[in-house]
């Protein structure tokens, strides 16, 4: 007889239940989690019976030899999950405390900056901070700013020019967007990219719905332009990844771009110019580490050096054909 959903006062939970469960999401099998947790399988199996039965709901459902977690079990899950990363982070801090170290500078920032560009100029800048360590992740702007805002980062790096009332945004340099071929494209020949180049030609394009995108779509129906597109992506990578494939080409941020010089991704500067635009953003209501500063005002300088001295980040003005 299925489990009946009950209203569980916290009194009621025992985390050690909570542990099991836990460790049988994450091993895959109750002996996995035995061993993980360091008792015997009846014993994970007991707290598993236990905590159904607290909480009123199936967790998992048996198939032949294998537990599969039900709907129910992955939303607690979901839970369960969130739970221990805070406890994990306490235990995290209370072991810099106790090892008296400066403190863990934590960074999220979008991939375009994550493919190579940020981590390490953040490596070169930490070197000389041995007491100082780093959090550093790769996700999408909206998450960063959800990170940013909840004070699971210190300091964040989204697309375009932000204004948000829990955030202070910092702008940073933009850098204009650069044509990206594969080796060997009769268009490598070129010095410069004109839009109009790219008119019947094989294009990865970003997914719809991006700043870059509308911008370029804007530039490219102002010059009527139809290229050939042969597939979409979200992720500027993924746009350079394809294009050393020989699919077609493309126009990227030359951050990204950047990255796959050695893959064998043939740069060119591109106009009409399309801005890359990003900002830095930290939390309003939380104070902002004396390091973090230090660090955003010498990757502004990092920044603005690069662009300036890449000769396919200041295109000369290109002929349309």
């Amino acid at each position: 007889m299925a489990l009946q959903p009950r209203s569980v006062p916290v009194s009621w939970l025992n985390p050690r239940q909570i542990e099991a469960f836990r460790a049988i999401m994450v091993s895959g099998t109750v002996t996995d989690a035995a061993a993980l947790m360091g008792v015997t399988q009846p014993a994970v199996s007991r707290m598993l019976r236990d905590l159904q039965a607290t909480l009123g709901l199936t967790l998992f459902e048996r198939r032949g030899a294998k537990l599969v977690p039900t709907n129910e079990g992955l939303t607690v899950y979901a839970e369960v999950a969130r739970s221990f990363v805070g406890l994990e982070r306490i235990a995290h801090v209370a072991r810099e405390v106790k090892e008296r170290r400066a403190g863990v500078l934590r960074i999220a920032a979008m991939p375009a900056l994550m493919n190579g560009f940020l981590p390490r100029f953040v490596g070169r800048f930490l070197k000389d901070k041995p007491r100082m360590d780093l959090s550093l992740s790769g996700v999408s702007s909206h998450l960063v700013l959800e990170h940013t805002l909840s004070g699971e980062c210190d300091l964040g790096f989204v697309m375009g020019p932000l204004a948000h009332a829990g955030l202070i945004a910092h702008p940073m340099p933009s850098a204009p967007m650069v044509a990206v071929l594969p080796q060997h494209h009769p268009l490598a020949a070129k010095d410069a990219i004109h839009v109009t180049d790219f008119d019947g030609q094989d294009f990865i394009a970003m997914e719809p719905g991006g700043l870059s995108r509308m911008q370029l779509d804007r530039i490219m129906e102002l010059h009527n332009v139809r290229p050939a597109v042969r597939a979409e992506t979200r992720l500027s990578g993924i746009v350079c990844g394809l294009v050393t494939s020989g699919l077609g080409v493309s126009v990227c941020d030359p951050f990204t771009a950047h990255e796959f010089t050695a893959r064998g991704l043939v740069i060119r500067p591109f106009t009409p110019s399309v801005d890359f635009e990003f900002a830095a953003v930290r939390s309003a209501q939380k104070r902002f580490p004396a390091v973090g500063k230090a660090l955003l005002d010498a990757f502004v300088l990092h920044s603005r050096a690069f662009i300036a001295e890449a000769p396919w980040t200041q295109p000369e003005p290109a002929a349309a054909g």
